[in-house]
């Protein structure tokens, strides 16, 4: 799913779902903690899930950048990638791509920061 020869709509969504479902994760895991052990319970438990999630969510998005940047640096050309080629299509999508794994891995630390600096659910 990650790595992939020729750059498709796939390649670009990938890093934003991963975002999406690492927001999501790091959510209900945290609702559930809090729901289940009460308001002062201590989350040193629920934050190193969310640590291994987050670890997870970046390494992936990692591997989505690094195979955009293989599709965008395919042959010496320079932006815009702007002609009705197969080649041009290829390096725009793996620029789109290497743009959104860099928001999508941005947006990922930033989710998993509270669980950093909140230790309980007051």
């Amino acid at each position: 799913m990650f790595w992939r020869e020729k750059a498709n709509l796939w390649t670009l969504i990938t890093p934003p779902t991963v975002w999406a479902l690492h927001f999501l994760f790091c959510y209900v895991v945290a609702a559930i903690a809090c729901a289940k052990f009460g308001r002062a319970a201590d989350l040193d438990g629920t934050r190193i899930v969310i640590a291994v999630a987050t670890v997870a969510a970046a390494g992936l998005i990692v591997v989505a950048a690094v195979t955009a940047r293989h599709h965008w640096s395919i042959g010496s050309e320079l932006p815009p990638y702007d002609e009705p080629t197969s080649q041009d299509r290829e390096r725009f999508l793996g620029v789109s791509t290497f743009l959104v794994s860099c928001l999508s891995f941005v947006g990922v630390i930033f989710v998993a920061m509270p669980a950093l600096f909140i230790s309980d659910c007051r």
